[in-house]
């Protein structure tokens, strides 16, 4: 698809109509000019701004024959006040169009961050009233009444479950990176290396690990900086051995501060096919008992084709064998849009989930991350459309809140199916308070091994640096201790007031 939007000399306005543009098609070249580029290629859609009003003509070709339509929107007076205001009305125009020309309807508006919920928790924290946030979200972002009241549930869940999110500027939490699966999935994007014959990296990548862990603890310690939660992700960190676990268990304990009282540990486990005895009793012994085990999918059909090397038969036996060995809070992930999954087999899906019923269930929708195999490829894989992937999560939702399960967090994907949202639910009492604290963004969050994302928030702007470790092993072997060091500089730079004996 190919749309010029004439009349807009600051190119300030691209990424903003690029974004909106990728919720109505899939791959959109789109032009913001005042030039004349009708003969460089076929326009599909023209948007023409002029300084009172917006002419909007959107201009579908087929075989030659061309079908017009037209709308003018006119502007308010605040157009003129600043960039920021004249840009939301551009947007709002720019979506209004493309809703009329395709028929499809964005219930998340011109929103195209990752975490809605975050909008409302800064409203909630100046005391602003529930009718006036939501009058806010609707006029400003055009959200959905759906969506709007997805978000407040959310938002009342997370404050029940941590009633002090507003307040955990002086604690830090820990991502703990293992970057080794036993197979990569076609969709992920994340350091997932495969596991065999690659012992040799796997204990350099540890040591350089143990290092990080050994330092950040000795720099929490000296400062009375207190840990919320700690979480290891991947990856999958069970693919190392249990002995390796154990080791990186107890240095876990040794290095950082007071773990006996960290809010929350949780260890992914989620595939099913690194899941043993020994490496559950390792858990067992440093008191985890929150873990992942995620079968995606309840096809082996189409673990198959996602290259996942398990069966179904084995998730549901690694999710009995992992209740036998003491595991009491077990999320599961879910993914709406698999290829050749449809309506049918998410169904089926949810009645093998029923038959276990963890304490968690993630619904992801697919998204076609830049680097993964599947984006690479994507003629081989055929998935659901808009109309079938909206059915998929109108199904999951009604199953969810039958069950007795509670939505709890939500983040948004580019490239994501549908437009829609990653939701996780949970049994009342049982959500993740890490996957709280990172998708709200209220806290630092430190990053530790292969491809570990650090977020350090400033107590007191509020400022958010990002830096992450590399995410293939051989340059996080390399440098390991340069990103250590690099990590501490910034740490000091936002909890100066927390040095001791000054």
């Amino acid at each position: 698809m190919n749309i010029i939007v004439r009349g807009l000399n600051d190119q300030r306005y691209q990424r903003t109509l690029q974004n909106i543009a990728n919720l109505f098609y899939e791959d959109t070249a789109l032009t913001v000019s005042n030039e004349e580029l009708r003969d460089a290629f076929i326009i599909d859609i023209e948007v023409t701004i002029k300084e009172n009003s917006i002419h909007a003509v959107a201009e579908a070709r087929e075989h030659a024959i061309a079908a017009e339509r037209e709308t003018v929107y006119r502007l308010e007076e605040t157009e003129k006040e600043s960039f920021k205001q004249n840009k939301n009305v551009v947007s709002h125009v720019f979506l209004s169009l493309l809703q009329q020309y395709t028929g499809i309807t964005q219930k998340w508006g011109v929103l195209t961050g990752i975490r809605p919920t975050k909008l409302m928790h800064k409203q909630q924290m100046i005391n602003t009233p529930l009718e006036e946030t939501r009058a806010f979200l609707k006029a400003h972002y055009q959200i959905s009444d759906e969506k709007i009241s997805l978000m407040e549930e959310i938002v009342h869940r997370q404050l029940a479950m941590i009633p002090d999110l507003y307040d955990l500027q002086d604690e830090v939490s820990i991502y703990i990176g293992i970057p080794f699966c036993p197979t990569k999935c076609a969709y992920c994007t994340f350091p997932a290396f495969a596991i065999q014959g690659k012992l040799g990296k796997v204990s350099a990548f540890l040591a350089g690990l143990h290092y990080e862990i050994q330092e950040t603890g000795r720099w929490l310690k000296e400062r009375g900086v207190k840990i919320t939660t700690i979480y290891f992700g991947g990856g999958t960190p069970t693919a190392i051995t249990a002995e390796e676990m154990d080791a990186l268990y107890e240095e876990m304990y040794q290095s950082f501060p007071d773990v006996k009282q960290v809010r929350e540990v949780t260890v992914e486990a989620g595939r099913p096919d690194t899941i043993s005895p020994e490496k559950l009793d390792v858990l067992n012994k440093w008191k985890i008992d929150r873990i992942s085990i995620n079968p995606q999918s309840y096809t082996d059909e189409t673990l198959k084709a996602i290259g996942r090397h398990h069966t179904v038969q084995e998730t549901i036996d690694k999710f009995h064998l992992s209740r036998q060995h003491g595991m009491n809070n077990i999320n599961m992930d879910l993914i709406i849009g698999l290829p050749n999954e449809g309506v049918p087999e998410l169904q089926h899906s949810l009645d093998e989930t029923e038959k276990l019923m963890p304490e968690s269930v993630t619904v992801h929708t697919l998204s076609f991350k830049r680097a993964s195999e599947m984006t690479l490829n994507r003629e081989k894989y055929k998935v659901a459309d808009r109309t079938e992937v909206e059915k998929m999560m109108d199904l999951a939702q009604k199953w969810n809140k039958e069950h007795g399960y509670v939505p709890y967090y939500l983040y948004r994907q580019k490239n994501i199916l549908g437009n829609l949202e990653n939701v996780g639910y949970a049994k009342p009492g049982e959500e993740s308070l890490y996957n709280i604290i990172i998708m709200e963004e209220v806290q630092t969050i430190i990053g530790l091994g292969c491809g570990a994302a650090s977020k350090f928030i400033d107590p007191e702007t509020g400022k958010i640096t990002h830096f992450a470790n590399p995410k293939d092993p051989k340059s996080y072997n390399d440098g390991f201790m340069d990103y250590t060091q690099k990590k501490i500089d910034y740490l000091n730079a936002i909890f100066p007031k927390k040095l001791k004996n000054l």
